[in-house]
């Protein structure tokens, strides 16, 4: 399998995975009876910081995949992976780091630096659509 195989498969995994985490933690809630089964709200506003960070982060890679995830599928479906491969790691570690400091902050710096790595994610994509268009 090509780079951006790998790095599609990544990039879902990762949504997945904090999925995963939401889930799990929500699980815990309505199983220690602090939270009704149908109490959550779709963004987590009534619960912790931190829950409601962990679901804009796995929104904003829902909203990424159909457009990174495309890009890389694409390529692969195309035979034009050639086009994605050298950067594909690259994509996949940046949306890593955008979600991570979501995570960890919303300190001014730390959407500073998600935003930084967004835009990486966004110059990327670009210049994918440059390459397989061209």
């Amino acid at each position: 399998m090509s780079e951006s195989v790998y790095a599609l498969i990544g990039f879902i995994a990762w949504t997945l995975g904090l999925l995963i985490v939401m889930e799990a933690i929500r699980t815990w809630l309505v199983v220690s009876g602090r939270m009704p089964a149908n109490g959550f709200k779709p963004d987590n506003a009534n619960l912790s910081s931190f829950m409601q960070r962990l679901a804009r982060a796995h929104a904003n890679c829902i909203e990424g995949l159909p457009v990174f995830g495309g890009l890389l599928g694409v390529a692969v479906l195309t035979g034009r992976s050639e086009a994605t491969d050298p950067l594909a790691f690259t994509l996949l570690g940046a949306r890593v780091i955008q979600s991570t400091i979501h995570l960890m902050s919303t300190s001014a710096l730390a959407v500073s630096l998600r935003f930084t790595a967004f835009s990486v994610q966004m110059a990327i994509g670009a210049y994918w659509v440059w390459l397989l268009v061209g």
